[in-house]
């Protein structure tokens, strides 16, 4: 399954939402499409993991360089999951503790809008 970025706004948040397969293929594309959006001055991304059916390592690195790029503009990389599988991912990496991870895009937005 290919993957898809798309970009959309909810009030004055960006979300990027992805969907497909994030893998050693096609973590590079999420990546440059999360790196111009960060140079384009957007310092707060919603990163929509609800259509993504597999993620491995490669879509973790590309996720973690670009939340350290969000912190250190001031900003924030909320994601937005509830697949139990890749979930597990997050928590077995440790990374549920780096990440604030969110059922819905509406509860991430309201994280960062708070």
């Amino acid at each position: 399954m290919e993957l898809s970025v798309s970009r959309l706004s909810v009030g004055d948040v960006s979300v990027v939402a992805v969907s497909g397969e994030v893998d050693v293929y096609s973590a590079p594309s999420l990546k440059e499409s999360l790196a111009e959006l960060l140079q384009s001055g957007v310092t707060t991304v919603v990163v929509d993991l609800s259509g993504v059916g597999f993620l491995d390592s490669t879509g973790l690195g590309a996720l973690v360089e670009a939340r350290s790029a969000t912190t250190e503009a001031g900003g924030a990389l909320p994601l937005v999951c509830a697949h139990e599988r890749i979930l597990k991912l997050f928590t077995i990496t440790g990374l549920d503790g780096v990440f604030s991870i969110h059922p819905t895009v509406e509860a991430a937005v309201e994280s960062v809008s708070a």
